[in-house]
């Protein structure tokens, strides 16, 4: 027997406050790896029981290796009477990641060649990284390195590269079947609320939900550094990814941009729902190919893998003015446009939970409808939003063995949901039966 859906998942708002939960997580101070990634794992644990996972330095990862563990405690660029200029305290965007330890006094050329401004957006610090780079950095608005003429400066970072630890978060939560749905989100970036935090406060708001559900899938939930920590995911879990039926990975879903979904590399089922889902929305969107840049969908689809994974979001990366800039901040990402996200990324869960295959008691010609009291069932499911005559002979038509549930939406090019009523109705009717997912 089917399950009957919960309520519409454009009606329904997700159990914590999505842009609290931003807000909380903005000021901490994240890489690839450290204490920020730990405390910002521990307060998405207060939500989900969440395992936390630590890869020891050095672990070797298919082609790579797990870096050093990074950490900060403060950074300043100061004149020699010490006016601070510069301050980690106030901006965690302002060190390069992975900064090595510096402390001295430093010519202004000298100086020039660890800065980094963005000469196009003056006023706004720019987001970079060093993560094998053995070097040391600042970023700093254009304006304020315009006006340090000195000759020379005072220059601390208190940082360190140790052999430590890098720690991801999972969650699965199993089904009635072996099949899985893979959600990702990354987690490396400090202060930026649409490029990092908006992907996982909504996944988190999502694991909540699944949690709480009967599933017919299993759902498995990563928070992970990013590229590295999919790398090293999937070298760890390799003996179980034909397991993998769908995937989607999360970010920059705060934002009031159009959705932005791009495909999976093969092209496969986890396409096609999310361009259902989102044709019958009411959102602008748009598909986009597959290429092997962006965040770590590349990594769940790259050769040896090529597993089922797309990556939704809305601004798309690179594309928009606040990217990767201090202007990625809480007033960028917007409480309503989490929220849209997030109900439409529970529209595609329940859709792939649902997506199910039928075939006829008996395959011949159309039954008899009339007799079965099929047609006060679908006036009663049309006074809910459900199934209309035609949904059910769709259903019927199609319930041949071969078309799922998707195929049959698709084809009459009716929301996902009509076509799952019909199959209710059909079932109670013992009309049809499910076939065995296989």
């Amino acid at each position: 027997m089917l399950d009957r859906p919960e309520t519409s998942a454009s009606g329904r708002k997700p159990s914590i406050d999505l842009h609290g939960l931003v807000t909380e997580l903005f000021p901490i101070n994240r890489s690839l790896t450290g204490a920020g990634v730990r405390e910002t794992l521990g307060l998405v644990a207060r939500h989900i029981d969440l395992e936390i996972n630590e890869v020891a330095s050095g672990t070797p990862a298919l082609d790579w290796t797990v870096p050093m563990e990074w950490n900060i405690r403060g950074a300043s660029i100061s004149t020699l009477s010490g006016h601070r200029l510069v301050d980690f305290a106030d901006n965690n965007l302002h060190v390069l990641g992975y900064s090595k330890p510096v402390q001295g006094i430093i010519s202004r050329a000298d100086l020039a060649r660890h800065v980094h401004t963005l000469p196009d957006q003056p006023d706004l610090i720019p987001y970079r990284t060093g993560y094998f780079a053995d070097d040391w950095g600042f970023c700093l608005s254009h304006e304020l390195w315009q006006t340090m003429t000195d000759e020379n400066y005072r220059v601390e970072i208190d940082s360190d590269l140790s052999s430590g630890s890098m720690t991801y978060g999972e969650l699965f939560l199993p089904g009635q079947t072996d099949q899985e749905v893979l959600v990702t989100c990354h987690i490396c970036h400090p202060s930026l609320a649409n490029d990092n935090l908006s992907g996982i406060a909504v996944m988190t708001a999502l694991a909540m939900r699944q949690a709480r559900r009967t599933r017919r899938l299993g759902y498995r939930f990563l928070f992970l550094p990013a590229t590295i920590g999919a790398i090293t995911w999937l070298d760890r879990n390799q003996t179980m990814l034909d397991r993998v039926r769908y995937g989607i990975v999360l970010t920059c879903l705060g934002d009031p941009s159009p959705f932005h979904y791009k495909e999976s590399r093969r092209g496969a089922t986890i396409d096609r729902a999310v361009a259902h889902v989102l044709r019958h929305s009411g959102h602008q969107y748009e598909a986009m190919p597959f290429n092997p840049y962006g965040y770590d969908e590349r990594q769940f689809c790259s050769p040896g893998f090529d597993l089922p994974v797309g990556c939704l979001m809305r601004g798309v990366h690179g594309t928009f003015p606040e990217y990767h800039t201090s202007a990625d901040n809480l007033e960028f990402v917007r409480p309503e446009c989490l929220d849209q996200s997030y109900a439409l990324i529970e529209s595609i869960l329940d859709l792939l939970d649902q997506n199910r295959t039928f075939e006829r008691v008996d395959g011949r010609g159309e039954p008899q409808l009339g007799r079965r009291g099929l047609y006060r069932a679908i006036a009663g499911q049309r006074e809910a939003g459900g199934a209309t005559q035609m949904d059910l002979l769709w259903f019927l038509n199609l319930a041949d063995g071969k078309h799922s549930l998707l195929d049959m939406a698709i084809r009459a090019d009716v929301p996902f949901a009509r076509l799952e009523a019909a199959a209710r109705l059909a079932v109670e009717a013992a009309l049809v039966r499910e076939r065995p997912s296989s």
